[in-house]
């Protein structure tokens, strides 16, 4: 698999597409600006739920303000802000700060599902992120290396998401909240980073251009090919005699 003018795929590009597909990198701004505040309020309050949660709204209309000044649709700003509300009525509703972080949980465990099904039928996600950068989504499909390549790569991402549930649930049922915003924010960007170029270091094979597998013409077959073949016809021969 290889792309039509570049000989190697960044792991930016790479990244980037598998950003998009979960959401994007404005997805993990929406949810973790509001959720540092939140964290931060919370401690800084004595614990107190309320002033936790709008502040954590406010930061939410913050990030949507920032997206509309930068042009983005309405539907992007509306899906950032209604996160963003649905964790604050969860907490609000319950009284337990912990809530706060139930949407999350969920949206980790069905990721989590989606990619490990994903593997299990042999249709890969990251696999169509690299082919979404190559510009062509399912070329990968038809190659064996790649597409070994992708399913473990898709593992890694159904595992990231999974390990999210192992940690964080734990600290959620124990009403651990300023452990588990801790957890939430470092499990957040740093390892979303990691476990991308993880993704891009298992595919970077299978993205390079193998220059090996089509070496071009060689110095003899191009000096050869300058060369004039004449075809003697003999019967042409003896007819002139």
């Amino acid at each position: 698999m290889s792309t039509p003018d570049d000989r190697r795929v960044s792991s930016a590009d790479v990244s980037s597409a598998l950003a998009s597909g979960i959401g994007g990198s404005r997805g993990l701004l929406d949810s973790g600006l509001p959720t540092a505040v939140f964290l931060v309020v919370y401690l800084v309050s004595g614990s107190q739920l309320m002033p936790s949660v709008w502040a954590a709204v406010a930061a939410g209309v913050v990030v949507a303000i920032l997206r509309k000044v930068r042009g983005e649709s309405l539907q992007q700003i509306l899906a950032g802000l209604v996160g963003v509300g649905i964790a604050a009525f969860f907490a609000a509703r319950t009284g337990r700060a912990e809530d706060f972080f139930l949407p999350g949980l969920l949206i980790n465990a069905a990721y989590a599902a989606v990619f490990a099904i994903s593997a299990l039928i042999r249709r890969p996600l990251v696999g169509y992120a690299a082919g979404a950068v190559t510009g062509d989504l399912t070329s990968w499909s038809r190659d064996p290396r790649a597409r070994s390549a992708a399913t473990a790569a898709t593992w890694l991402w159904a595992g990231m998401f999974a390990l999210r549930l192992v940690v964080q649930v734990p600290l959620y049922f124990a009403g651990a909240v300023e452990i588990l915003g801790v957890a939430k924010l470092a499990m957040g960007w740093p390892l979303f980073l990691l476990v991308a170029y993880l993704s891009y270091r298992i595919m970077a094979p299978v993205l390079r251009r193998d220059e090996r597998a089509d070496p071009g013409p060689t110095t003899e077959e191009i000096d050869s090919s300058d060369e004039e073949v004449t075809v003697v016809d003999p019967d042409a021969a003896r007819r002139v005699d």
